[in-house]
């Protein structure tokens, strides 16, 4: 069992100052659309006196944090937004959502497609460059690095040495890279995201798999491609993520308190996420954070593309209720749900029937599987919601959920998912801009709207409405 085993740091082949290998962290990073604020934006989350004794005659609300335009505050000449201080919305401008370092990058993380050969040779040829010209401390993969045919290769094998190590689960990376480069489909980059269940680097994704929705850059000017991004001002799109969280009632389900060997088993089942504790800095260093508290097990987890409840290997129908902010809006019967980012919207939602958004759009899709009702169409409510999925008190069988196709687990009776939207998005790095990217993306692989066009009328009186 992964619990057995102790955590490492990761291991460093590459030699330098202790303040070079640590990296400069996130606040290298920064959003030039952070400083364009509108009259009349809170520029911070500490409530003023005025705004505060006019929040005490409101309603309390619960704070949101949404990627999307910021509302006018004035409605005509009397009409205005209640104020509320703890509620902040960021205005995302397409056109000024470009990316600038205050300080170069220094760490590197290298995302590569496992078990495909082919990319091998791209992969070499990335470090190499990275490493040699661009003097980067170049992060990978243990089971990347320690690959056979890259351990054969006696010209990499000075390269090799120099890379640094992690292993998915053991070693936490997130305070120490400044930037992600993913070699593969559209899975490497949705794996990239899971690495990140806070504040992620930029990903720049070069299209080396099947499909490529996600992964707007071409490998044969990867040299040109990356010297500019390393220069700075390059477009970006935030794709916003879900932030999920799976209560478990163990006290429901076993009548007492579960016991860490109970909380094991469960672990090495697959119920729940394994969990490696740092003995030496005294914290969880996993993507997946599991809690024990008043008999309920605390499952917390980021997600890119969507939450799919689903009626696993039963054959009777599944039968969840969805709750909206705290309200029952209806009952799915059928083989599930999908909830999605507008990243997702193109991909199992799509195949389900719902619409596609695109990734600014401040929003969370809500599509039914194969439902039990002709009416039930897909719906989207706005970001910054509570969404919150149980088991109908009468439902026959149990329920699945799984994150972005990962971490499968089974929901019981007591059991709740609690979905809303992630504060931490997704900074994917575009290689036109973020408009033409995502249309160039729904033509080249999904082929949205093609089909032969018709061809001109030689003589226009051959036309019927002429003829009449």
């Amino acid at each position: 069992m992964h619990g057995e085993h102790p955590p490492k740091s990761p291991r460093r082949r590459r030699k330098g100052t202790r303040s070079q290998q640590r990296g400069v962290g996130h606040e290298q990073l920064l959003w030039e659309s952070e400083r364009l604020r509108l009259p009349g934006q809170q520029e911070h989350l500490e409530p003023s006196g005025s705004a505060s004794d006019t929040a005490e005659s409101c309603p309390k609300r619960r704070a949101h944090f949404l990627h999307g335009p910021y509302p006018a505050t004035h409605f005509g000449p009397k009409a205005c937004i209640l104020p509320n201080p703890t509620s902040v919305m960021h205005i995302q401008d397409p056109a000024s959502q470009r990316l600038t370092w205050n300080k170069p990058p220094v760490n590197v993380l290298v995302i590569r497609k496992i078990r495909d050969e082919s990319l091998v040779e791209p992969f070499k040829e990335l470090c190499r460059f990275l490493v040699e010209e661009k003097q980067m401390m170049v992060y990978v993969e243990r089971r990347v690095a320690d690959d056979a045919t890259l351990s054969k290769d006696e010209a990499f094998g000075s390269i090799r040495n120099q890379l640094c190590t992690f292993r998915e689960g053991y070693d936490d990376i997130s305070d120490c890279i400044d930037l992600i480069i993913c070699l593969g489909g559209d899975g490497t980059l949705l794996y990239a995201s899971s690495l990140f269940q806070g504040s992620v680097p930029p990903v720049m994704a070069f299209h080396l798999g099947s499909l490529g929705f996600l992964t707007p850059f071409k490998f044969e000017s990867y040299k040109t491609e990356v010297a500019k991004v390393f220069e700075g001002n390059a477009a970006i799109t935030l794709r916003s993520r879900l932030k999920v969280k799976v209560v478990k009632d163990m006290l429901q389900r076993t009548g007492q308190q579960p016991s860490s060997r109970e909380t094991q088993q469960q672990e090495h089942n697959g119920l729940l996420p394994h969990t490696h504790t740092n003995s030496e800095a005294g914290k969880v260093t996993l993507q997946l954070q599991s809690q024990i508290k008043g008999g309920c097990v605390c499952v917390c987890v980021q997600v890119l593309n969507e939450v799919v409840v689903d009626r696993g290997p039963s054959s009777y129908l599944s039968n969840v209720d969805l709750y909206l902010d705290g309200r029952l809006i209806t009952s799915v019967q059928g083989d599930g749900v999908i909830v999605s980012t507008p990243t997702g919207s193109t991909a199992y939602a799509a195949a389900a029937g719902a619409s596609m958004i695109h990734p600014n759009v401040p929003a969370i899709m809500v599509t039914p599987i194969c439902p039990h009702s002709l009416s039930f169409r897909p719906i989207v409510v706005p970001a910054g919601v509570e969404l919150m999925i149980t088991l109908s008190p009468d439902a026959r069988n149990t329920a699945w959920v799984s994150f972005d196709g990962r971490k499968r687990q089974e929901i019981q009776h007591g059991d709740c998912i609690k979905i809303t939207t992630s504060c931490y998005p997704v900074p994917s790095i575009c290689c036109h801009d973020l408009v033409y990217d995502w249309f160039e993306s729904l033509a080249q692989c999904l082929h949205w709207n093609v089909r032969k066009r018709q061809e001109r009328l030689a003589d226009v009186s051959d036309s019927s409405d002429t003829e009449n």
